[in-house]
Parts: structure tokens; sequence; C-alpha cells
């Protein structure tokens, strides 16, 4: 099974893509996680760039956020992922739902992504996340009993947050989900929020250690049941995810330098 590691645009919009794009090769990365814009032709400039660059697509659909209210947020997502599947990505993935829609209204969404992904023969996978409809385990597993066929990103440092714990107290649950995952965000959460200032600190070992070894048994399930390829981005994020010291607002870290050690972490661990 091919492991292959993306670089998140997120934190980088500013840089023009021919920037952005040999940053990403001089790292080593095997490809670019990234929104896409909606205009038809700046889309396809895009692809087009990291094609000829020799790197793999995933598309990100976050911008569902911006509807807080379910007719527009189900318009905007139908919209969204028709364009992300338009650019033929390894798969998209998406910020789907919202944690106070009904479960009837996340299963619609569910639903039209499903439909969707037929469509275009494109995977789209729904990332745990807070405040969409899998923010919390004991809101996604009732979908995962309902939608066997159901398939995650696995962005476990928001339950990590969301449970104020490192899931110890909750086998079970994991149990469940990772199973179902089909592309992991390796950012390093903690029990009071969704990344750590520097995963490679001393004081950061346990947390460092609860997410490797989920990320292990993903990877040991996805081998086993003989799948081609494991897809993984390291995703620590610029301010205010990246933590700042008070009245200076300086970074205490540097998010693309932990996105790139964490790359040569999985590259060794998972070689």
């Amino acid at each position: 099974m091919r492991i292959e590691i993306f670089a998140a645009q997120w934190g980088n919009n500013e840089l023009p893509a021919p920037v952005f794009i040999e940053r990403v090769k001089a790292a080593g990365f095997d490809g670019i996680e990234m929104s896409l814009p909606l205009d038809a032709a700046e889309r396809d400039d895009w692809t087009r760039q990291i094609a000829d660059a020799g790197l793999g697509l995933i598309v990100a659909q976050w911008e569902t956020v911006f509807h807080p209210t379910f007719e527009p947020h189900k318009a905007a997502l139908a919209e969204l992922l028709h364009n992300a599947c338009a650019a033929r990505p390894l798969h998209v993935n998406s910020h789907t739902g919202k944690d106070y829609f009904t479960p009837a209204q996340n299963r619609e969404l569910l639903d039209l992504a499903a439909d969707i992904s037929r469509q275009h023969g494109v995977a789209i996978v729904h990332e745990t996340h807070r405040s969409r409809f899998s923010g919390h385990p004991m809101l996604l597993l009732p979908y995962l009993q309902q939608l066997p066929d159901l398939q995650l990103t696995a962005d476990l440092s928001h339950w990590c947050c969301a449970c104020e714990s490192l899931l110890e107290d909750q086998p079970e649950t994991l149990a469940q989900t990772l199973p179902h995952v089909r592309h992991i965000h390796a950012r390093v959460g903690h029990a009071q929020g969704p990344q750590v200032a520097d995963f490679r600190a001393p004081e950061s070992q346990a947390a460092l250690e609860a997410h490797l070894s989920w990320w292990d048994e993903v990877i040991r399930l996805r081998r086993a049941a003989g799948a081609e390829r494991m897809t993984l981005t390291p995703e620590f994020g610029p301010v205010p995810y990246t933590q700042t010291l008070p009245y200076t607002q300086k970074e205490v870290s540097n998010a693309w330098e932990l996105n790139v050690a964490m790359l040569q972490l999985l590259r060794q661990r998972y070689a």
C-alpha cells in the first residue's frame, strides 16, 4: 500500500500557485490538499499546474461553514462538491452539516454527497470536525450505523477537544470509527484544544503517542483491506490554531515547519 502525504494550502493561501507548488515539491510532499476556486478557469489553472508538477490533488470543501441555515447550506454543499469533483481529485474532503441540524437534515446532506460522488465517480470523505455533523463521537456513531459505507477523514484532534480527553475512556468509539477512515489529517490535538504548540516538545508526547496509535490502526486496517493507497495531510494551522503570546501576538511556533516535520515523521514511520 502506498502512503501518500499531502501539503495543506491552509495557511499558505497568500502564495501564488507557482510559489506554493514549488514549496511543496521542495519539501518532499506527494501532493496538495486545497479548496479550489468556483471559477472554472481559475480552478482548471490550479489543477493543471499541480498535475504538471507531478503532484496529486485532494480537494477540501469547507466553505459551507458560511451557511448556518439548512437550505443555503445544502445549496452551497451541492455547488462546492460538484466543483470539487470536476477537478478529478483523488478524493474530496468535505466539512458537512452542522451539529445543530437535525439528524434528518444531516442525513439529507450525506445522501446528497453520496449522489454527487456517484455522478462523478469521485470519493467524498467527511471530516470529523467540531461543529459539523461529526463534531463529537456520539453525534457521529448513529450515522455510521445507518450508513455502513460512509467514508471519513479522521481529524481526531477535534474529538480530543470536544471530549476533553485523549479518548482513552472510549475505545469502543474508536473501534467503530477507524474502519471508516480513508484519509487522515495528521495534526496533534490535546484535551483542551485542537493543536499542540509543538508536537516535538516533551510536554506534547502523550498527545502525540495517542494520535500515532490511532493513525497506526487506520494504516493497519487499510493494509488488511488490500487498499492501494492511504493519504495523510499534516495540518497544523495558522493563527489562531497556532498559539500566540499575549499583547505581542507573536506566534509560538511555525505551522509550515511543523507540517514538514510531521511529513518527515510519517515517512519514517510508514516507510
